[in-house]
């Protein structure tokens, strides 16, 4: 029951959602960036 209540509350947590959609973002970045050549600086 611990782990369910502890897996949710990860789930809902904002913070941790914050940080991951900021970890997407930062690949895609690095990803276009890299495959475009840095057009955009």
């Amino acid at each position: 029951m611990e782990i369910t209540k502890f897996q949710r509350f990860l789930m809902m947590n904002p913070i941790i959602q914050f940080f991951r959609f900021i970890f997407l973002s930062l690949k895609i970045m690095i990803v276009v960036a890299g495959g475009h050549g840095g057009t955009r600086k």
